[in-house]
């Protein structure tokens, strides 16, 4: 494949991993350690990731274990978890903090099954915008020659559409995944 195929690949792939990473903080009913990805705790004056000065275990489907490193860094958690979005009461445990995570409703799946949704049409926009600038790239190149300008649209086309697939499949697991109790 040519050059600029794979270089639009890999801005392609690039649009994936945000959508795959997009899609892990959706809350499914499950614990995971990455629901704590992005709260960030009050480390002495600096923002720190719960992950660097925690270990986070998952003992149960729907239970998470924090245990920090230093105890005295327990109440700054503590404060960062009633902060953050995720809804859930943390339980001070002494030396360390349980988060019990509710089921969720079937209106609540129904409702991230439509934002995952939205996510996905997102990443295809970003996808058909990435293979819209590839087009005019080549289109506009009065060096290439006719044949090779069909035969790179073709490849940009070939492409697109295995991407678009790939996104599809990766929110159907998702919604999958949200739907099974």
């Amino acid at each position: 494949m040519d050059e600029l195929v794979l270089e639009m690949q890999e801005k392609m792939s690039k649009s994936i991993d945000s959508l795959k990473e997009s899609l892990t903080s959706l809350r499914t009913g499950r614990a995971t350690p990455s629901m704590l990805n992005g709260i960030e705790v009050d480390y002495y004056g600096s923002m720190t990731p719960i992950n660097q000065m925690s270990s986070v275990s998952v003992p149960e489907p729907r239970q998470l274990i924090i245990k920090p490193y230093d105890k005295n860094d327990m109440k700054a958690i503590l404060t960062a978890l009633n902060k953050s979005d995720l809804g859930i009461n943390p339980i001070n445990e002494g030396t360390q903090i349980r988060l019990l995570i509710p089921a969720l409703t079937e209106e609540r799946r129904r409702d991230i099954v439509k934002q995952a949704k939205r996510y996905g049409e997102e990443t295809k926009t970003a996808i058909r915008n990435i293979r819209r600038d590839y087009v005019s790239l080549v289109k506009d190149d009065e060096l290439y020659t006719e044949d090779y300008q069909k035969r790179m649209m073709d490849d940009v086309e070939k492409v697109t559409s295995d991407f678009v697939k790939d996104i599809d499949l990766i929110v159907a697991d998702k919604e999958k995944e949200l739907m099974t109790l």
